[in-house]
């Protein structure tokens, strides 16, 4: 499962924040722009060390920019939106560039620790499962009205889970599902005993794949990640966390590519096409959190944080 801000102090403490601070600090003095601000305790840290610094944030969850609000120094300025329609932001900002830009993917602690949002699999609540409260699809939805092929589909592609047609038809033929208690016992029922003894709760895969589908969320990882570097200026950074296997490999795709600035020519050999690399990686592989962070915050175990620099424009 996965999460923004983790349980600790306040119930919000931000996953791998020290290694965030030390990609992020080094940017030019300009505009941070969080595109999932959360409870903003990324950015708070950033602008203790970066007072010349000026925020923008994005959410799509109201409760969390109300909390980030209150949270951050000074003036900010907050969006409710998608972090995929963040260029629509900044032009209602008239903002054009941007020193630095910060994702951190999935579902935070927040969502997850309330009931009533339906995130959670070990308490009852609605099956909801929306980021933004507004968005016309819930998993209710999914769980009472979709097929039991359409079902299974769901869970193998968004949640890689191994026993999709048999939750799936657990589930159809236990319609209607009240509450995600119901749910979640469901799908316990539904899994072989053998594999209820290991890889965690039996619902995990199938409340993910859910919340991904509710929320469309890896179909925006890549067009938001290209119009951020865009934004960016020379010099300026990004940092992305996310906290699943297909979230990383979009952001790894993503950002090979903006490396290899679209170059077509076979791998291992000499670039011929004239493509030219728009970033630079900081790090080779993704970083991952402490021995000591998982420890109190085991919720950041799955956390792999990927970030780059832009790189200055080539005299034509």
């Amino acid at each position: 499962m996965t999460t923004h801000e983790g349980a600790g102090s306040g119930g919000h403490d931000p996953v791998m924040l020290r290694e965030v601070v030390a990609a992020l600090e080094p940017i030019p003095p300009g505009i941070l722009l969080d595109a999932t601000v959360g409870a903003g305790g990324h950015t708070a840290a950033l602008l203790e060390r970066r007072p010349d610094l000026t925020f923008v944030g994005l959410d799509r969850d109201p409760v969390a920019l109300a909390i980030a609000a209150q949270r951050l120094p000074g003036e900010v300025r907050l969006r409710q939106r998608r972090f995929d329609r963040l260029s629509e932001a900044l032009v209602e900002w008239d903002i054009d560039c941007l020193a630095g830009v910060l994702f951190d993917l999935g579902v935070s602690s927040m969502q997850l620790d309330d009931p009533d949002r339906g995130f959670s699999y070990r308490q009852a609540g609605p099956i909801d499962m929306r980021m933004d409260p507004g968005a016309a699809l819930c998993a209710a939805q999914i769980v009472n009205e979709w097929s039991t092929g359409r079902l299974a589909r769901l869970l193998r592609r968004y949640g890689d889970e191994p026993h999709a047609q048999r939750i799936a038809t657990a589930v159809v033929a236990s319609r209607p599902l009240r509450d995600t208690g119901e749910l979640a016992e469901t799908v316990r029922s539904a899994v072989p005993a053998r594999s209820r003894r290991r890889g965690g709760h039996p619902a995990k895969r199938t409340f993910q794949a859910l919340r991904i589908a509710v929320n469309d969320e890896l179909e925006q990882i890549g067009p938001a990640l290209t119009e951020a570097i865009g934004h960016l200026v020379p010099r300026g950074r990004g940092v992305v966390l996310s906290y699943h296997s297909g979230e990383d490999r979009i952001v790894k795709d993503t950002l090979r590519d903006a490396v290899a600035g679209g170059c077509t020519c076979p791998p291992r050999l000499p670039c011929v096409c004239g493509a030219v690399g728009c970033i630079r990686l900081l790090a080779r592989r993704a970083q991952r959190p402490g021995a000591a962070e998982v420890q109190g915050n085991p919720r950041s175990r799955s956390a792999r944080m990927r970030s780059f620099e832009k790189l200055p424009v080539a005299p034509s």
